[in-house]
């Protein structure tokens, strides 16, 4: 079994909220492979279900951000699983809008839900980062991860959770490149090459003949103009 963690606040207030981003990767993700119904457990919203060949349980703590360790160390050793057979899905400020990042371990990199997670179960985790954007100063950090995505926004952060959860199966397959390479695909499909210019054949010498008789008309054998001879 692997263990889809998304990281969010609870509640409607937080609902929209770009901190919020990975309980809507997982949402999109239930929903289009067909899990369970969710329940509540280990302090959290979990529910059970297939993608690829791998049996997922998905959760969504429920002990807010800062404290979604709590949730993820009671699920994992209840499963008995390793840390490496964790995935957490959540927002990254240092990446562009639209933006995906894979990696395994790392630091927290300032973000509360990871530093929590790290105290729990440790580092050998899976980050799965969705860009949502620096507000380009660091005062504006908290309002802006506490802010509701935009109606603009919603237009590459519906593309972008639909690519991820239609191209989970390769992440959890171990194929964390082609995960990334195919989610970046979806958001910046390749310009279509334009159509190469005709080129006529060149006329061949039966037909060159034929176009330059056309033009100058048909060639005549020179006259020869002999002396009129006399019989004697």
């Amino acid at each position: 079994m692997l263990l889809l963690v998304g990281l969010g606040n609870p509640g409607q207030r937080y609902a929209n909220n770009r901190h919020n981003i990975g309980f809507m990767a997982v949402d999109e993700m239930v929903r289009r492979h067909s899990f369970g119904p969710w329940r509540s457990k280990f302090q959290g919203q979990i529910c059970e279900g297939r993608i690829g060949r791998e049996k997922v349980l998905i959760l969504k703590p429920e002990t807010f951000m800062n404290e979604s360790g709590r949730a993820v160390g009671e699920a994992i050793r209840f499963y008995k699983l390793e840390t490496e057979q964790v995935f957490v899905v959540y927002d990254e400020i240092d990446l562009v809008p639209g933006k995906i990042k894979v990696k395994k371990g790392g630091g927290a990199g300032g973000h509360n839900g990871l530093r929590s997670i790290d105290a729990h179960i440790g580092q050998d985790y899976w980050r799965v980062r969705l860009g949502v954007g620096h507000p380009g100063d660091k005062n504006l950090v908290h309002s802006h991860v506490l802010g509701d995505f935009s109606k603009a926004d919603t237009l590459w952060r519906d593309k972008l959770l639909d690519a991820v959860a239609a191209e989970i199966s390769l992440l959890l397959a171990g194929e964390s490149g082609s995960f990334m390479s195919r989610v970046a695909q979806v958001m910046n499909p390749p310009r279509p090459k334009p159509p190469k210019p005709s080129i006529s054949p060149k006329p061949t010498e039966a037909s060159a003949e034929g176009v330059e008789e056309r033009h100058n008309g048909p060639q005549s054998k020179p006259e020869t103009h002999n002396e009129p001879t006399s019989k004697p």
